[in-house]
Parts: C-alpha cells; structure tokens; sequence
C-alpha cells in the first residue's frame, strides 16, 4: 500500500510502501478516495507547531472515503461514504494520504447525500467557515450588500455564494485581474488592481457588511467600504498577522470588527455540515479543486505555500 509520508521537519512527503492497517477497536478501517492538502498540513510539517505525530507520518488532516470495516454499532456500515477529520488525524497520529486508513470512530462522519469524492474531501473548511461567518458571527440580514475579499480563494467564493443564495447583493474582490474569472457566477468582480474600483468603494461605501479573508496592513482601509453602523467579519490573514487601528478614526467610521474563531465554533459548523452536503449534492453550491496524484503530495504542498492552487488542493490516491 502507498502513502505519502514526512521523514524529517521541515521536509516535503515522500511516498512510501507502507503495511495494510489492521483495524483497531473502536476505529473504522476506510478506502482513501481523496484526501485533502491543507495550511494545517503546511504548519505540521514544519515541525514547530504545538501538534505533531511521531516521524515518519502520513499527512492529511481531512478526507473522504468508503467504509470497508467498522464495529456494529457504529451508525455506519462497509460502503457508506464518509468525511475523515477530527481525532488527531494528521497531528497526533497519521492522516490521510494514503490508499487505507484506520482511524478512530470519532474521526468519522456518514455524508448526508453523495459527493464527488474531492468535494467530499475538501469542502468541509470552506463551507461551514462561509456559513458561520454569516449566519452565526455576522447575523447576515435580508437585502443586505456584502463585500467577500478574497473571493477567488476556497472560503472567499463559498462566502459569496452562500451571501448570495441568502439574498444578498455580492460583490467579490479578488487582488488580480486573471482572478476575476474565478469569482462565482452571480457574484460581481471588483480588482484591487483597478484604482477606479478601489476609489469608488472607498468614496460610496456600499456595504452593510465585509467579509475579509486576506487581513493585513489593508484590512481597516478595507473597513471604510462599509457604511456607518456596518460589520467586518474576519476570517483570514493571509496578506499580514498585523492591523494597525487608529481609534479615533475608527470611532468615526463606526464599522464593528468581528473575528471569527472557528476553533471555538466547530459545534455550529457540525450543526450546519448535513445542509450544506445537500447544497453541494444538489449543485447550489460548488467547491473548485485541483487535482494531484499521491505521488505529487511535495508539488501540491508546494504550491499551497506559493499561493499557486485554485479553490483547495486534493490528493486522489
């Protein structure tokens, strides 16, 4: 069996032949059909986070697959299709960049309605941070405008889509012009790169609520979008860990800042999943990935860091 493996901190995956899992009590032996490259993925391999398995491990910290084993009362049964995530995947233990795991019961979850193996891998992060953000955090209104920052990336898009199914107006802000393509159908595209567009958001400011996935030195620039006794929502900071707020004026620009804490909110975010699976099944919503072989784990990781993937990346053994 193969999987892709880290031998060293601070080194990219290698695949290796590795032994059939052998179920243990409590845990569901499952068929890896896509596992998932994420920024978690990126941080715990290299070797200074608080989390971390014992080395050599297979990464992956989400996934999806089929059934093969599991105890009878489980609520499962061999070949259901399932998200893997949770229980120390990837950070206590090995994850999902393989051909089979055995995982803990925990860690499992039956998908309410069937996926494309890839959605099915991939679209948990996105799609419950997108609907926390505007439901539970942001309180998101009847005809409200919203700007989604960001809106080319995996959680920007599923942002606007779900503002926009929600009735809102959407605009989506993407930081270059080859991005506005990958902003969602429906959605209007604004380019920082046009300093026409930045100027007239700036002087109109359009938005009852921002939705901002980069962060940064722009971040509270980007808060004067929004009307008077408007919200920021953030989510990311992709572009800077750091904002500087100069208190007086944003007294008087009056926009409250909220951030979203999904470590916090990961009850509401499972609460949520069995409707957002059926959006997804039914083709309301869309997850964009990009596809890698097992053996092309060092490329996909790589091109997460440098920013080069579009919508989220997927391992398909």
């Amino acid at each position: 069996m193969k999987a892709a493996r880290f031998r060293a901190w601070g080194a990219g995956p290698v695949v290796d032949d590795v032994p059939e899992p052998v179920r243990g009590d409590g845990e569901v032996l499952v068929d890896i059909q896509a596992a998932a490259v994420a920024h978690l993925d990126v941080t715990v391999a290299g070797g200074a986070f608080g989390l971390k398995p014992r080395l050599p491990y297979i990464g992956g910290v989400e996934g999806a697959g089929i059934v093969v084993e599991c105890d009878e009362d489980s609520g499962l049964e061999p070949g259901c299709q399932v998200l893997l995530r949770g229980g120390g995947l990837g950070l206590k233990r090995d994850g999902t960049w393989t051909e089979r795991a055995s995982v803990p019961a925990k860690a499992v979850a039956r998908l309410a309605a069937p996926l494309a193996p890839e959605v099915a891998a991939t679209f948990f992060v996105p799609a419950t941070t997108a609907f926390v953000t505007l439901h539970d955090v942001a309180k998101l209104g009847a005809d409200e405008e919203v700007l989604v920052v960001g809106a080319a990336g995996a959680v920007g898009a599923m942002v606007a889509q779900q503002a926009r199914l929600a009735g809102a107006k959407v605009t989506g802000v993407v930081g270059r012009a080859d991005q506005l393509a990958d902003v969602p159908d429906g959605v209007a595209g604004v380019c920082l790169d046009s300093d026409e567009d930045v100027e007239r958001l700036a002087r109109d400011r359009p938005a009852s609520l921002l939705v901002d996935t980069l962060g940064g030195e722009g971040l509270i620039a980007r808060t004067r979008w929004v009307r008077p006794g408007g919200r920021a929502a953030v989510i990311g900071y992709v572009t800077g860990t750091e904002a500087k707020i100069d208190l007086p004026s944003w007294l008087l620009d009056d926009v409250a800042l909220l951030p979203v804490n999904m470590i916090r909110r990961e009850r509401q975010a499972r609460e949520a999943c069995g409707d957002l699976i059926k959006k997804l099944s039914e083709g309301e919503l869309e997850v964009r990935v990009q596809r890698y072989g097992l053996a092309d784990a060092g490329a996909a990781l790589a091109d997460l860091k440098a920013g080069r993937v579009r919508g989220r990346a997927v391992l398909v053994p």
